[in-house]
């Protein structure tokens, strides 16, 4: 990889392959976490305008977008600044190997900001952080909020919600070091990791495993036709598209006119030309819903103090 010797970093561009960002030193053990692993390491000729192809539940791959990830990434290593943090142990993992995939990417916010960990969808097949918690994530960040992208384990949902349980206890237990408030924080997610952020919303992370937590104070929700709800599911916002083929719209409206049956506050944004896994949606007319939900957290952060 070319290497910008003026600056001191590597050249991020559409063009640049894939596994150099991988092996890229900065990004120590865990360059390979910010692609889906669930196809092992990627072809030696792909480049970043090329991700999409790893995508297979997502549309809408903005290249732009994978970049800056991937540039302000590198930029906050080059400052010195920890952006990954691993929520298993070494023994851990050696009892199962399946969590050397597993671990949370950092936006810092401002000091003593609340936090919100997004999880990726993929069908409990793939991780799709690239497109679809990464991005969140850096957008969060830059607005001041502490933003987690989860990488979790996908041999099944029990095992990605023990992650994120896991995740959350992890947090919680280095708030100081990480400057962030715990108070409420949110759960976000698209497709397969909205159910995880519905899930540990309703019935918390000692349902998994993991010591009672404060529940999330609110829940943002990306294309899923998960249906179930409950008076314990917390305040939720929810955005599809009607053109989606694999999470139909109706299904999210639904659950949402339920839980405002049972006084919790709610929000729902149907974009009827889009596709399944717009991730941040830009260039769409999806392009700005990150705000729109951002301000929805907000607005139930404060109810909940």
């Amino acid at each position: 990889m070319e290497r910008n010797k003026q600056r001191g970093r590597f050249l991020i561009e559409a063009k640049t392959k894939v596994v150099d960002v991988i092996d890229n030193p900065l990004f120590e053990h865990y360059g390979r976490l910010i692609f889906p692993t669930a196809f092992g390491r990627p072809s030696s000729f792909m480049t970043l305008d090329e991700v999409g192809s790893m995508l297979l539940y997502h549309n809408y791959i903005n290249t732009e977008t994978t970049i800056d990830v991937i540039r302000t990434m590198e930029e906050r290593r080059i400052e010195g600044k920890t952006i990954f943090y691993d929520i298993y142990s070494e023994q851990e993992k050696r009892r199962d190997p399946e969590k050397r995939d597993t671990g949370l990417f950092h936006f810092q916010g401002k000091k003593g900001a609340p936090f919100a960990v997004i999880c990726a969808g993929g069908g409990f097949y793939y991780v799709g952080s690239i497109h679809e918690s990464l991005p969140h994530a850096l957008e969060l960040g830059r607005r001041g909020y502490h933003g987690f992208a989860l990488v979790y384990r996908t041999s099944s949902a029990d095992a990605a919600c023990e992650d994120l349980a896991r995740a959350l206890c992890f947090i919680f237990e280095h708030a100081g070091e990480l400057e962030i408030d715990t108070d409420g924080y949110s759960l976000w997610g698209g497709s397969a990791g909205a159910r995880m952020a519905a899930w540990l919303g309703c019935f918390g992370t000692d349902a998994f495993g993991e010591r009672r937590l404060p529940r999330a104070s609110a829940v943002i929700m990306q294309y899923t036709g998960y249906s179930q709800y409950s008076r314990k599911d917390p305040a939720t916002y929810a955005c599809v598209g009607g053109r989606d083929g694999i999470a139909d719209w109706r299904v999210m409206k639904r659950r949402l006119e339920h839980l405002k049956a049972f006084g919790t506050d709610t929000e729902f944004h149907l974009y009827p030309g889009l596709r399944h896994g717009f991730g941040l949606g830009i260039g769409t007319e999806a392009e700005g819903w990150l705000d729109d939900a951002a301000a929805f957290w907000k607005k139930n952060r404060g109810a909940g103090r």
